[in-house]
């Protein structure tokens, strides 16, 4: 059996954990957020992406799930920490209520939601026959691939409808949040980032060389010893991390974000 309390000495952290290290340096124009299951704990993990397509891990959350609760706890500690959200700041999630509700309570107006087009899609087929879930994925895929709002938008409402022919649980899942998932086409911005940021996969990427790390260990004992390991591995891996696809869209990102941002400011109420 692994033992998991010392874990490999090229995993030291460093003084500047990644918990405490300073944000307000970076120049954030979205965040990532998912989780990963150390055995019955989830750990929340946030992955920042600067204007210039770096990809810089801001922390992470201990939780049994992605409730609203600990997550927002989790987000006023990154704004504590010096993140910024004045200008706007897309944030991708997996599609858990939780965390989007906890994004709305604690960065408000400025915070731009994209839902997670692969956790959509698989949620959705989840709901079929073996034999119709590939062809339901090809049918969907191709929609979120149309490069602007209106088409895309289009497509999917009537896939929804085809959806509710064949069973009408799979088309309420698409329905449920289903705007969200169109936030990039909304931005204009689909078709240079929607394969970086239409989903969370540049945060799944890292959580697969996590699992490469700890799936050894066969039992925990403590809570420090999750943290340690996965606070070890992410600060490892950080230094490797590519810049996002599309990364000179960015920009053209952050512009999209400051209209999006100041028109919903403009509509709440003072």
């Amino acid at each position: 059996m692994s033992r998991p309390e010392a874990g490999p000495a090229k995993y030291t952290i460093p003084r500047d954990g990644i918990q405490e290290r300073r944000l307000d340096r970076y120049d954030f124009v979205a965040l990532v957020i998912d989780g990963k299951r150390f055995a019955d704990d989830a750990m929340v993990i946030a992955l920042g992406v600067t204007l210039g397509g770096e990809k810089v891990v801001l922390g992470f959350v201990q939780t049994g799930t992605e409730n609203a609760v600990a997550c927002a706890g989790f987000l006023r500690g990154l704004v504590e920490r010096g993140l910024r959200v004045e200008e706007g700041l897309l944030v991708v999630v997996d599609g858990s209520k939780g965390l989007s509700r906890a994004v709305r309570e604690v960065l408000g107006a400025q915070a731009v939601v994209q839902r997670c087009i692969w956790h959509k899609r698989e949620n959705v087929v989840s709901y079929l026959p073996k034999a119709q879930q590939d062809v339901w994925r090809a049918k969907l895929q191709r929609a979120w691939r149309l490069p602007t709002y209106e088409a895309a938008w289009a497509e999917l409402r009537r896939l929804h409808q085809e959806l509710k022919r064949v069973n009408e649980d799979a088309a309420r899942s698409l329905a449920e949040g289903l705007e969200e998932t169109l936030t990039l086409h909304r931005l204009g911005v689909a078709e240079a980032l929607g394969g970086s940021l239409g989903t969370t996969n540049c945060l799944e990427s890292i959580l697969s060389q996590v699992e490469q790390r700890v799936r050894r260990v066969s039992r925990w004992t403590r809570s420090d010893q999750k943290r340690r390991w996965l606070a070890a591995v992410l600060l490892d891996t950080e230094p490797r991390l590519r810049r996002v696809r599309g990364y000179r869209a960015l920009r053209q990102l952050r512009a999209a974000l400051r209209r999006a941002t100041r028109q919903e400011s403009d509509r709440r109420p003072a």
